[in-house]
């Protein structure tokens, strides 16, 4: 693939990974092994509430193929074919679920050194469609996407976004929900080596005349150990530590708690991976 403006779904995942990625409220114990057959099976556990889900997945490669296989406990299989190059610079994913067939989709990827276009298909009687496309360069990227649901005849979203991409900065905007909310965010890296940055996010909802405002951060306080948190104008405060243990076998714990709630109450939740 060329090294061009990335997908429209990259712009301001930055700033959301910093804020969401690996926060959870859950539970989660997840084993990770290879076969000699190049096949990479994982199972995973997990309680919420008083509830306990879990899936087995494989994951095998060949040449520029990549199947992946997911059973869950209630017997859904979930399959994506994922085949790199069909034509010059694409990516083609098919994804289909049993027994709910009607969620299968068709996606395939373009990437130039300038732009980058997507377009998904579902696999059903009537068919939504979505389609997404960026211009410009790595350092700089506008985007658009559409949704369009062929029974209605009615677009189920537009959304338009910019992404500008520094050596030690990256800030986006984005305009959704049909031109009901925008997203504005910027994340600044605070040492060269990028072990620790600051990011802020401004969501405003016209509609409603809602605001929120998060600041949080990343710190790599050693090779094994990664720090994060955030807090909101509305007073929720969110922290996360990442530790390796031992050798591939990484723990993380997060929390959230609403310091303007009346009862006080805390979301803890922990997973543990496991890798060969």
């Amino acid at each position: 693939m060329s090294k061009g403006p990335g997908l429209f779904s990259d712009i301001g995942k930055k700033a959301k990974d910093i804020l969401t990625k690996d926060y959870s409220s859950d539970q989660t114990f997840s084993v990770y092994t290879f076969s000699d057959a190049g096949v990479a099976l994982t199972s995973t556990a997990v309680k919420k509430g008083g509830l306990s889900t879990g899936d087995v997945a494989a994951l095998y490669k060949y040449k520029n193929t990549l199947f992946d296989v997911k059973v869950d406990t209630e017997s859904n299989i979930s399959t994506t074919l994922t085949i790199y190059e069909i034509i010059p610079s694409t990516k083609t994913i098919a994804s289909l679920k049993f027994p709910e067939y009607n969620a299968g989709k068709l996606e395939v990827q373009y990437f130039h050194h300038h732009a980058t276009f997507t377009t998904a298909l579902a696999l059903n009687k009537s068919p939504a469609v979505d389609v997404s496309a960026t211009i410009g360069t790595p350092t700089i990227a506008f985007g658009a996407e559409a949704g369009y649901d062929t029974t209605s005849g009615n677009f189920t979203k537009y959304t338009v976004g910019i992404s500008v991409t520094k050596p030690d900065s990256y800030a986006s905007i984005i305009l959704g929900d049909k031109g009901d909310s925008i997203k504005a965010s910027y994340v600044h890296h605070l040492d060269q080596a990028k072990k620790s940055a600051a990011v802020g996010e401004i969501f405003r909802r016209f509609s409603t005349n809602e605001n929120t405002f998060t600041v949080g951060g990343l710190y790599v306080i050693d090779h094994l150990t990664v720090a994060k948190a955030k807090v909101n104008n509305y007073g929720k405060l969110g922290a996360l530590l990442q530790h390796e243990v031992i050798p591939k076998t990484l723990l993380t714990m997060s929390g959230e708690f609403d310091t303007k709630a009346s009862d006080k109450n805390a979301t803890f939740g922990f997973s543990i991976a496991l890798k060969p």
